[in-house]
């Protein structure tokens, strides 16, 4: 058995009012070399919410759904939330669970899928916040990544489902599904099972929908131009969509659990005002959130740690994702000679 007294929820994080805007987006870019203009473009992102990234909420929301549920299966541990780039940041929660008396705790990262960005940079946050609190830092674990595992990709269905019910009963059997996910840089996906563990849930959920027009599309690229990054683009792919006839389309964010600031600008005001523009009809998928199959799922996942009381899920042929992830896992971003503030807008 593995002794946990604590659960660490580890994600992007983003400001919560105008003034932390900038102070955030200094975070997420500090030592690469972004021009001043991108960084006052994707401030503007934040003004139109009102400076507010609904990121912290959500996860409140995910925390406060998974303290009920864990209590209703006799769990007591408590939920804490700790950040890559804003408050409450890793280092000051990792200090507060020391304070509070936790030992051991088993992380939950917001990201499904294998990449630097979604795994092995969240591990190096991690193992630089202890570091910053000290010998007495608690020690934590991670739990396995989740992009097949049932409690994701069938609430994915489910939320599918419903879009395409948003059509005319006649008309659904030809609505086109573009798949998003963050984009990455090409040689960073060739050194990862990004694209892969993406394509297998694309398949999967599409079947389960009983879709068959469907394609795997990026967005919120946020690269330096001369860097190749993995496409298309999902306003590339609409105007390709349009120019061959398709009307109807469901845009569904597959690469995200919430439907943070990447979702409400990238898609909801870009993506989704550019089909319609074109004359499209469009639908966005919601993204999980706190759907009680998927917080049923995180439960599983602790239990799977703690003490193997409930047997590992997954779905399709990729098998399950390592607790530990191998040293050649997902190399750093030193080893890609690139510069990656993917999820600046999150």
């Amino acid at each position: 058995m593995l002794p946990v007294d604590a659960i660490l929820i580890v994600s992007f994080g983003g400001p919560e009012r105008r003034e932390d805007v900038l102070p955030f987006l200094r975070n997420v870019l500090r030592g690469r070399n972004v021009p001043a203009e991108r960084m006052a473009e994707v401030a503007h992102h934040y003004e139109l919410f009102n400076g507010v990234s609904p990121i912290n909420a959500q996860n409140r929301a995910l925390i406060a759904a998974l303290r009920q549920e864990l209590s209703a299966h006799g769990l007591s541990l408590p939920i804490y939330l700790g950040n890559r780039n804003w408050h409450p940041l890793l280092s000051d929660t990792l200090r507060q669970m020391r304070d509070e008396g936790v030992h051991h705790a088993l992380a939950f990262f917001t990201s499904p899928f294998s990449s630097y960005s979604g795994c092995r940079q969240y591990r190096e946050n991690i193992a630089a916040a202890r570091e910053q609190v000290g010998d007495d830092a608690p020690q934590v674990s991670v739990l396995r990544k989740f992009f097949n595992h049932p409690g994701f990709i069938e609430p994915n269905i489910a939320n599918l489902r419903c879009s395409l019910e948003t059509f005319p009963p006649d008309r659904r059997q030809h609505v086109h599904v573009a798949f998003t996910a963050h984009s990455i840089p090409q040689v960073m996906a060739r050194g990862c099972r990004y694209v892969e563990q993406l394509t297998e849930v694309c398949q999967l959920v599409a079947c389960g929908a009983g879709v068959s027009r469907w394609r795997l599309v990026y967005q919120s690229r946020s690269g330096p131009p001369q860097q190749t990054w993995l496409e298309p683009d999902i306003c590339q792919h609409l105007q390709e969509l349009h120019r061959s006839g398709v009307q109807d389309v469901v845009i569904s964010p597959i690469g995200f659990i919430s439907d943070h600031m990447e979702i409400l600008y990238d898609l909801d005001t870009e993506a989704c005002a550019l089909a319609r523009d074109l004359g499209m009809n469009v639908a966005r998928m919601p993204t999980v959130g706190t759907h009680p199959q998927f917080v049923s799922m995180i439960r599983e996942l602790i239990l799977e740690r703690i003490d193997g009381s409930v047997p590992r899920r997954f779905c399709g042929q990729l098998g399950l994702s390592p607790d530990e992830c191998p040293d050649e896992c997902c190399p750093p971003a030193a080893a890609y000679g690139v510069s990656v503030p993917t999820g600046a807008t999150a």
